[in-house]
């Protein structure tokens, strides 16, 4: 009895939980190494891609079909990795590969670009109130000096240019506020943001409006207002989306 306890009481003793095997399953990240230098299609994605984000999508005379053989003959390159960089961009919502019918770049709905503005007009926003807090005073001064060499009549009168340096005033306060996120969130909706603004800033008097609008968001950063220069930006790209919702065609 006192050997068949101790060699059972030994046992319990000795008894170690084995570890748990990690599952060799295939769901975990596979990473493979990026080439050097770039590949072909790559470097023809990011020129189709800057290309197209360049575009004024929107005005009513832009041509969204995409021709493969002529692209192929700008580019230099073979068909086979136009066709790779192509279905990338299809993947990403910028362009429609429809068989039998060709390649078109894609234009949102009148109600997406609505949803779109409303969703920069918050973002915005917010990154004016960042900058507040953040800016320095020279990067305020040199947005100040971008809207300061605009009034009504020279806006007016250098359009392409007013509206060149409207875009670049509105990007400027995404990067004053150095929120990374907001930078990333933006981007996604600048492409489409972009072209509304150049199509419709000369409409109805916005050139006006816009340049007394900058100027009121610049006096209150420079102020540090923070309530208030959210405001102003929010209401001014609000604008923008009633002014769309009311007198501009999409379809």
């Amino acid at each position: 009895m006192i050997g068949i306890w101790y060699t059972n009481r030994a046992r319990r003793r000795l008894t170690i939980p084995r570890l748990r095997e990690p599952a060799m399953s295939g769901n975990v990240l596979k990473i493979r190494p990026i080439p050097e230098p770039a590949s072909l299609s790559q470097r023809i994605y990011d020129q189709l891609k800057g290309a197209i984000q360049a575009m004024n999508i929107y005005d009513p005379d832009a041509d969204l079909r995409l021709d493969e053989r002529g692209l192929s003959q700008m580019l230099g390159a073979s068909r086979t990795p136009l066709r790779e960089a192509l279905t990338r961009l299809d993947q990403e919502g910028l362009v429609k590969i429809l068989p039998r019918r060709g390649i078109f770049i894609v234009r949102k709905t009148k109600a997406e670009i609505l949803e779109m503005i409303t969703v920069w007009a918050a973002l915005e926003s917010m990154a004016a109130r960042l900058a507040c807090l953040v800016a320095s005073d020279g990067q305020i001064a040199e947005l100040a000096r971008l809207a300061d060499s605009y009034d009504a009549e020279r806006a007016s009168a250098h359009m392409t240019e007013y509206s060149d340096d409207n875009i670049r005033f509105h990007g400027s306060i995404i990067r004053l506020s150095q929120c990374r996120l907001i930078g990333e969130m933006t981007d996604g909706l600048f492409m489409h943001v972009r072209a509304i603004r150049h199509r419709t800033i000369f409409e109805r008097d916005r050139a006006r409006r816009s340049v007394e609008d900058h100027a009121g968001i610049v006096a209150a950063l420079a102020a540090r207002e923070a309530d208030r220069v959210a405001e102003l930006v929010r209401e001014h790209t609000m604008r923008l989306h009633d002014h769309v919702a009311a007198h501009v065609d999409l379809e």
